[in-house]
């Protein structure tokens, strides 16, 4: 049987502005021919809309894998830290009750100092999390930042928060397929 995998996330996931076509998931079609491929990003979603579409984005399609990733839109909105890894933390334990491997996204670069502030939190809690629970992880928001730390703005778009082409790309070129063994 081949690997089924749905990708749960925001517009990130999405491919905005251009659409799915342009993502970073429609990338590794190329690298995992035989895996089916189900993109379930919305933009606008926050983690709290994810948990709240998981049954029927997710578990409706009787997936082998789950990529979760977001929140820069609940760091927008003002969402506690607290919320955020709660909702994290539920969607990863449906999916693991569900017999579906999860997969941890780190949300990208924002071109904000005081949102990166938040964002570094919620990654460095993900790392820790996905560490401790044998959760497999893809670090994205490296891809946008140099070796000095500094944000590549360069691979956004103008909002400073969506990826471009080329950050779509970059995004694709962190992930190690083997987390889809």
């Amino acid at each position: 049987m081949p690997k089924k995998i749905v990708f749960l996330g925001d517009s990130i996931t999405w491919g905005f502005p251009w659409g799915p076509e342009y993502s970073w998931v429609q990338s590794l079609k190329n690298v995992l021919p035989d895996a089916v491929l189900i993109n379930k990003g919305v933009n606008g979603n926050t983690t709290y809309d994810m948990l709240m579409r998981f049954e029927q984005a997710v578990l409706s399609h009787g997936p082998s894998h789950v990529v979760i990733s977001g929140c820069i839109n609940d760091v927008l909105c003002g969402e506690s830290f607290d919320r955020i890894t709660w909702n994290f933390r539920k969607m990863a334990a449906i999916a693991a009750a569900n017999g579906v491997k999860v997969i941890f996204g780190t949300p990208t670069a924002v071109d904000d100092a005081y949102l990166e502030v938040l964002l570094v939190r919620i990654r460095e809690w993900m790392a820790c999390y996905a560490h401790e629970n044998d959760i497999s992880l893809i670090p994205f928001h490296r891809a946008f930042f140099d070796e000095e730390g500094h944000i590549k703005a360069d691979l956004l778009l103008a909002d400073g928060g969506h990826p471009d082409k080329e950050g779509h790309r970059r995004m694709f070129e962190l992930i190690d397929t083997s987390v889809f063994d």
